[in-house]
């Protein structure tokens, strides 16, 4: 494959088309409080809010990868990238939470379009050799916009209005659409017969799994509303394999998953997005609940995480191609773990310091791990199929965040409950931000140390848990990765170019 001379250009793209997504959704969270007193939101509003867009995100990913390589990777990028922000314009000015939950919506078709384009454009303009380097400068600068997010939402929203989170997308998105065109070149896999039928199985497949992961906690496991929900995704899951493995021209190749790398990359990722998940929901919380932090205080107290994840990121792209994936994925996963170990030794009178040195391991972990399971992942899909391969990576490690928080919330609440003496009122015995609440209502100082101890507690079940989690993917990505040999990657067949 001849190497594209404005490949690392078309890397900025990407990364700009990254950041525009990630920092948006974790500066949301920080708007929440104004937005609701702004709009007269209620607390579902809220709820829905948040989950309009990754439940349409997460629906959508497959078959937007599948898309992509049909119709161009650039083609869909710029396409989600101008809906993107076309929804963000009118979520800026929504004036009531109804037109700001349509825009979400939006907002989440256009992500769902955007995101397995720039996975796939970045394995077809990068050879083997560079493909390292690259996927950890975009994984870096995803990590530096999931922690800036509500440090930049907090600055926006304390300067201008909740609105600002939205009007920032607005420029980079437009300034990415141009020079996606006037520097990336299209490409797209061999023409295939459309799959209809597999793209709305699906949809309402992944849409329904998402739905019951995030009802979960509330409803829990016997409600008639998660039995509903889960049901609908099994059936429409099922079909979707079944009907897969029969048609002549699949929307997503499940023989993919035969491959060794690609099913060890996806459960490595899963398992350690299922951690990462229950990270950002109970760290945030001690940090804003225990030690009092601010939410933007709360950004910034990932920053050890983020920059060490850059660094490393850039280490590992570097010292990777010599040790193989498989040993870095590992290496990076056990560092993890014992991030979370560090984290669960944690107590509510340690301050920032354990916290600050277990966040850093799990950016040291973090930067060495993730790229290399993907890079492992994605070498194992044919280029032909990059769309839809860079969609299953995101849908996988979506689920796995969701599930994260579903699983391990699950685990941090009912340890939290357990933890608390039965002599305390029922109110303060089902969360922390509950009972710190009532102790401020009631003057209570007595009853907020004891939601500080119960918390930690749980904080420290809920750690353990997920460092066991990351091992096991450790230990999977031991077994069952391999490092592909010089005669493998030639084997791997071209994208289709397609003149700009």
């Amino acid at each position: 494959m001849n190497r594209h001379p404005r490949r690392w250009l078309i890397l900025i793209v990407l990364c700009l088309s990254t950041l525009v997504l990630v920092i948006d959704n974790m500066a949301l969270n920080v708007a929440i409080p104004s937005l609701t007193e702004d709009l007269g939101a209620s607390a579902q509003d809220i709820q829905w809010i948040l989950d309009s867009y990754i439940l349409v995100f997460a629906g959508a990913l497959l078959t937007a990868g599948s898309l992509s390589d049909r119709y161009g990777r650039r083609r869909m990028m710029v396409i989600g990238l101008a809906l993107f922000g076309g929804a963000s314009l009118a979520a800026t000015f929504a004036t009531g939470p109804a037109l700001l939950i349509a825009a979400r919506v939006l907002m989440g078709v256009g992500g769902a379009l955007v995101m397995p384009s720039m996975l796939s454009i970045l394995i077809t303009v990068f050879d083997e050799a560079e493909r390292p380097k690259a996927m950890a400068v975009w994984s870096a600068v995803a990590t530096v916009g999931l922690v800036g997010g509500p440090v930049v939402g907090g600055l926006l929203v304390a300067r201008f209005w909740w609105g600002a989170v939205f009007l920032i997308n607005i420029p980079i998105a437009a300034l990415a659409i141009i020079a996606a065109l006037v520097l990336m070149p299209e490409s797209k896999g061999p023409w295939r017969k459309p799959d209809p039928l597999g793209a709305i199985l699906s949809v309402i497949g992944m849409t329904a799994l998402v739905w019951t992961i995030i009802e979960l906690p509330r409803y829990g496991f016997g409600s008639p509303t998660t039995l509903a929900a889960g049901a609908v995704a099994v059936a429409a899951l099922a079909g979707f394999v079944l009907w897969e493995t029969r048609v002549s021209t699949p929307m997503v190749p499940l023989s993919l998953f035969r491959d060794r790398n690609f099913t060890g990359g996806s459960l490595s990722l899963t398992l350690a997005e299922i951690a990462n998940g229950g990270l950002l929901l109970a760290a945030t919380q001690y940090l804003q609940f225990v030690l009092g932090y601010s939410p933007m205080e709360t950004g910034l107290a990932f920053v050890p995480l983020a920059a060490a994840a850059l660094v490393f990121n850039t280490i590992g792209a570097t010292i990777g191609q010599k040790i193989g994936n498989r040993m870095m994925a590992v290496t990076g996963l056990v560092i993890t773990a014992a991030g979370f170990g560090v984290l669960a030794t944690v107590s509510p009178g340690d301050g920032f310091a354990v916290v600050g040195v277990a966040l850093g391991l799990m950016g040291v972990g973090g930067g060495l791990a993730v790229p290399a399971a993907i890079t492992a992942l994605m070498g194992a899909v044919p280029a032909e199929h990059a769309g839809v391969g860079s969609a299953l990576n995101d849908t996988i490690q979506q689920a796995g965040a969701a599930l994260g928080v579903a699983i391990l919330g699950s685990v941090l609440s009912g340890t939290f409950t357990r933890a608390m003496p039965a002599t305390a009122p029922e109110q303060a015995r089902h969360s922390i931000g509950e009972a710190l609440a009532l102790a401020a209502r009631t003057g209570d100082a007595g009853l907020a140390r004891t939601a500080h101890d119960a918390f930690t507690t749980a904080m420290s079940t809920t750690f353990l848990v997920g460092a066991g989690g990351v091992l096991a993917a450790a230990v999977l990505a031991l077994l069952v990765l391999r490092d592909r040999g010089p005669a493998a990657l030639e084997s791997v067949p071209e994208a289709e170019p397609v003149d700009a």
